[in-house]
């Protein structure tokens, strides 16, 4: 009999317990938290339940309906996406702007520099130069649409406009004569023998290439890197990341802990893990910021496309009067080559120089400044150089900072009081199962590092597509900015390959590879091509890789 009464008192004692640590595992805090949240269930158990239907979290006792942890994963989701966004925001606005800054003064620059030259050679050569102005307009033309990414050889370019510009000074200079099409082929032959325009053709020739080169390819990189940093920054999340950051972040909330916050070493584990592709990203990525910075510093120096293009009109006007103070010797010279022209007859030939010209031809002196809207604007474009200076400056602390950012940011997406509880509450942290402190190893960055994460389930067999071609992008950019570094032009075409932007075409790489070359297609499979493989991505690609990038 007292035995009985012993075993109905130890029960009634445990059934006690039982009931008081029960009811210490409310769930009431846990519909508080979810409330706060936004979160708008239907059913919130007032006490814990069998977690039996739960699929992510603990299968103990929970506070969680099947309903809450499907809620649970679609929010983890969209939490990620955001935190992502959130954290790249900078990177891609400053990308955003930063190209649209560049960009805008570079073609104002060009606009107003042929205004200007087109306002002072109005007002110094007259009727001559409106004769002849769209020898003038097609060379800023063609100056705009390389700049645009046209397919235009600057040097042939330039050599196309001072032959040009010797014919019609030459018919000019030597109106008394008929000058046939054929006679003007023949003095082009002697162009470069004949210097009509002394040394400033083959200066301004070295100046101009250098500054549109940089110019041009540093607004290309500047998009390439917005397009890259806004194409990775829109994660694709896959259903083994969204398990995680819901175990992460909210599976606290069935064990009736939803303050507590994840330690920040489960953290890292869960991002390195979730963001393993893009990781793989950083060494052509910093690759391709150290190639930007590199090309900042002809924007900076003595070839900087403003230095250039500011005083081109002078230059070309002082080529003019060197071609007319020679004129007698260049054209004694033609008419040994070519032969004497047909005279023209008496009512040419009786105009003498001085009536072609009217006395117009004269140097042009720089500080003859216009008083035109077209000296306003030049000199509104000097305080916006001026201002650009400071953006290159910018810019290139700007560049330094995005080094190694998609390595870092799961360190960034981590930090206290964003995601963690930080590392000064070791124990009172979520470590996935309760609360306590987190023994796993911080894995290191990228896929093939993920083989032994403990917290995401990632395939390294199986490589981002999206990122890999973010990759390619970065890595023909940042040949194509170091070439443009030591002046050597790789110019982009319009095609309809990977790292397209929104609503444009993509641009496709064309190598001038030099004489020696004769391969159709730049294949990794073509031991033609292997030198230009090699130098453009430093080693050779997968057998039978196309990328589809023909030869000039």
């Amino acid at each position: 009999m007292l035995r009985l009464e012993t075993i109905i008192c130890t029960f009634s004692v445990l059934s006690v317990a039982a009931r008081a640590e029960f009811k210490a595992r409310n769930c009431s805090e846990v519909r508080e938290a979810s409330i706060a949240k936004g979160f708008g269930f239907s059913h919130v158990p007032h006490q814990e339940i069998p977690g039996t239907h739960l699929r992510v979290c603990l299968q103990g006792n929970t506070c969680c309906t099947e309903e809450m942890e499907d809620r649970f994963g679609q929010q983890s989701k969209q939490d990620f996406e955001n935190l992502v966004d959130e954290m790249s925001h900078t990177l891609r606005s400053t990308f955003v702007s930063r190209h649209k800054r560049f960009d805008e003064f570079f073609l104002e620059l060009l606009e107003n520099t042929e205004r200007s030259l087109n306002d002072m050679f109005m007002r110094t050569y007259g009727k001559p130069y409106m004769q002849n102005a769209e020898v003038f307009e097609n060379l800023f033309a063609e100056l705009k649409r390389y700049y645009t990414g046209g397919n235009v050889n600057l040097e042939e370019m330039l050599n196309d406009f001072w032959s040009r510009l010797l014919e019609r000074m030459f018919t000019l200079l030597n109106s008394q004569y008929v000058i046939t099409e054929d006679y003007l082929e023949c003095i082009s032959k002697y162009t470069d023998q004949l210097k009509p325009f002394g040394d400033v053709p083959r200066k301004l020739k070295a100046q101009v290439t250098r500054a549109f080169i940089a110019a041009r390819t540093f607004v290309q990189g500047l998009s390439v890197g917005r397009e890259v940093a806004q194409r990775v920054s829109k994660v694709s999340s896959t259903p083994a990341c969204i398990r995680a950051v819901t175990k992460m972040l909210y599976c606290p909330f069935c064990q009736s802990m939803p303050g507590v916050k994840p330690c920040k070493n489960y953290c890292l584990n869960v991002m390195k893990g979730c963001l393993a592709n893009q990781a793989d990203l950083d060494p052509e990525w910093n690759q391709y910021i150290d190639a930007m910075l590199l090309v900042a510093q002809r924007l900076e120096g003595p070839f900087n496309i403003e230095s250039v293009m500011e005083p081109i009109d002078v230059k070309i006007s002082e080529a003019i009067m060197i071609m007319q103070d020679n004129s007698a010797q260049v054209s004694y010279r033609v008419f040994q080559g070519c032969g004497q022209p047909k005279p023209a007859g008496i009512t040419r030939s009786a105009r003498g120089v001085s009536d072609v010209f009217n006395a117009r031809f004269r140097p042009y002196s720089p500080e003859e400044r216009p008083t035109t809207a077209t000296g306003t604007s030049l000199d509104r474009l000097r305080i916006v150089w001026n201002a650009m200076q400071h953006s290159v400056v910018d810019i290139k602390e700007k560049l330094k900072d995005f080094k190694k950012f998609w390595s870092n940011l799961p360190e960034a997406m981590c930090v206290e009081d964003r995601v963690t509880a930080g590392n000064a509450s070791e124990e009172e942290c979520w470590n996935g199962h309760t609360k306590g402190r987190y023994f796993p190893e911080v894995q290191k960055d990228g896929l093939t590092n993920q083989v032994n994460n403990p917290e995401v389930g990632v395939d390294i067999t199986r490589p981002d597509t999206l990122i890999r071609q973010q990759i390619m992008a970065l890595r023909v950019m940042t040949n194509k900015l170091k070439n443009a570094y030591n002046g050597n032009d790789i110019y982009f075409q319009d095609s309809s390959k990977p790292f397209a932007t929104s609503g444009q075409k993509d641009p496709l790489l064309i190598v001038k590879p030099g004489p020696t070359l004769s391969c159709k297609f730049l294949r990794s499979d073509d031991p033609g091509c292997e030198g230009v493989l090699l130098s453009l991505f430093g080693g050779l690609l997968p057998l039978g890789l196309n990328l589809g990038l023909p030869t000039i």
